[in-house]
């Protein structure tokens, strides 16, 4: 397996729903044009964002089949998947059916349910999945937050050295930078890095992060390009600012419920992905007007994704 390091900006993009929860797989190829259109290098598909918990089997492999099909011309274009992380079987045969897919990489998570004990178990999970499809870049996605599984990716990526060949890295949505250096460092920086807390894109560009994967890239990828531009730079000043503009919206995030209030600022910015499946409580209208208020006093509109003007590609989706 040929091992590549990604640069710049992924994005973890929404799963578009129709009124009635089912996935409005026809918008996106819009969403691939508005993502290319701002810079961002690739899509990290049906993971927390995209909802990969609450899809199916068979919509995840409808979910690649589009991202695959709208991005086959596009080889730069880099189509992440998150398998799942319960089911090692269900991996193992996703894993299988999309490797017949023009994608990039696939991903898990640490199985949240039963969990494993230590790195040595979690290595052995990765290994059982990662082997049945060895052509394929395989990534760990490490967020405890919601998996509950707080094992060092250091010591990860000790016990899969070795052991899983097409290991290619791990997507890190933790806090913990000494651990996050550490493997950047690790075998010379052998394994692929991607940087996961939007909110700290700054810290982590610092100890040495070149790639990240954001759900708010989706609908703020110039103020991220920006600020990458601005730490290359040495423009420090700029770079802090930037990144200060990146918190006040991700504020807005937590102000109106979590997760969900990701999809009304793609609603804002042209891009109607729906709402979340439950358990998800997503925006009332009242919520949405205050919410729309409230972007306009951070000046989202002087940083948001946008599509470029003589193009009428964005399909809006008035089922929901």
């Amino acid at each position: 397996m040929k091992r590549e390091k990604i640069n710049g900006l992924i994005a973890a993009p929404f799963t578009p729903m129709k009124g009635d929860g089912s996935i409005a797989y026809e918008i996106i190829p819009s969403y691939y044009k508005l993502l290319k259109q701002n810079n961002v290098k690739g899509v990290f598909i049906c993971g927390s964002t995209g909802e990969g918990v609450s899809l199916s089997a068979s919509e995840k492999y409808l979910v690649t089949e589009a991202w695959a099909s709208c991005t086959k011309n596009d080889p730069e274009f880099k189509v992440m998947l998150l398998l799942g992380g319960t089911s090692i079987k269900e991996c193992q045969d996703l894993a299988i059916k999309v490797s017949q897919l023009p994608i990039h990489s696939i991903s898990i998570t640490a199985p949240f349910y039963f969990k494993p004990v230590n790195a040595k178990v979690l290595a052995k999970v990765c290994q059982e999945i990662a082997s049945v499809v060895p052509e394929l870049p395989f990534y760990y996605y490490h967020i405890p937050v919601l998996t509950g599984v707080d094992i060092s990716m250091y010591s990860l990526l000790q016990e899969v050295d070795g052991l899983v060949p097409n290991f290619a890295g791990i997507k890190y949505t933790h806090e913990d930078f000494m651990d996050f250096q550490s493997c950047l460092s690790y075998q010379n920086g052998k394994y692929d890095m991607l940087w996961g807390r939007d909110e700290n894109m700054l810290s982590a560009l610092a100890v040495g992060a070149t790639g990240a994967v954001g759900s708010t890239f989706n609908y703020a990828a110039p103020l991220y390009n920006r600020l990458i531009e601005a730490f290359q730079q040495n423009d420090l000043d700029n770079a802090r600012t930037l990144q200060l503009q990146s918190i006040e919206m991700i504020r807005l995030l937590g102000k109106y419920g979590g997760i969900a209030t990701g999809k009304a600022y793609m609603k804002l910015i042209g891009l109607n992905c729906g709402e979340f499946r439950l358990p998800v409580k997503n925006l009332d209208s009242t919520d949405y007007e205050q919410f729309v208020n409230d972007t306009g006093k951070i000046g989202f509109n002087n940083f948001c994704s946008v599509l470029a003007k003589n193009t009428n590609e964005v399909v809006t989706n008035t089922s929901v």
